[in-house]
């Protein structure tokens, strides 16, 4: 009956623990060039799609086809918030390529961290959430058709 109990005990301190790592949730600020330059990004995301962050200057927008947001996670088990959040990061921005393939646009503008949909805009910085076990990031953007330029 003690080892039953004991094992009752350990068990339960154990879930205790893994509910207060998971619920650690710091809101991490990093470069957006720093997570471009990160898993090999530049050419996986290619150039079919461009960029561009906050008010960032671009071509001309010859037609906005639609707004949408994406909101990804990634395991962040053992590993530094900076390499979490580069890594989601990267899944967030290849959501906002596929979804500009999908209507047909060959960029994305106006993007805007958007986490729990509270924006934060720049052209510098990401907005991540790191904890524990998960990262994640948030983004929002337009979807258009830009000139050559």
């Amino acid at each position: 009956m003690k080892k039953l109990i004991s094992a009752a005990v350990v068990v339960a301190t154990m879930m205790t623990c893994a509910a207060s790592v998971q619920a650690a949730d710091r809101k991490v600020m990093l470069p957006i060039s720093g997570a471009m330059n990160a898993n090999d990004a530049q050419s996986r995301l290619g150039d079919s799609v461009k960029f561009y962050f906050g008010k960032q200057p671009g071509p001309v927008v010859l037609e906005k086809l639609a707004s949408d947001k994406t909101s990804q996670k990634t395991n962040a088990f053992g590993k530094s918030d900076e390499k979490a959040c580069n890594w989601v990061f990267l899944s967030a921005m290849l959501q906002l390529q596929k979804r500009a393939k999908e209507l047909g646009a060959n960029a994305v503008v106006n993007i805007a961290s958007n986490y729990d949909n509270v924006e934060y805009s720049s052209e510098a910085e990401f907005e991540c959430h790191a904890g524990g076990i998960m990262a994640g990031v948030a983004l929002k953007g337009d979807f258009v058709r830009i000139g050559n330029k």
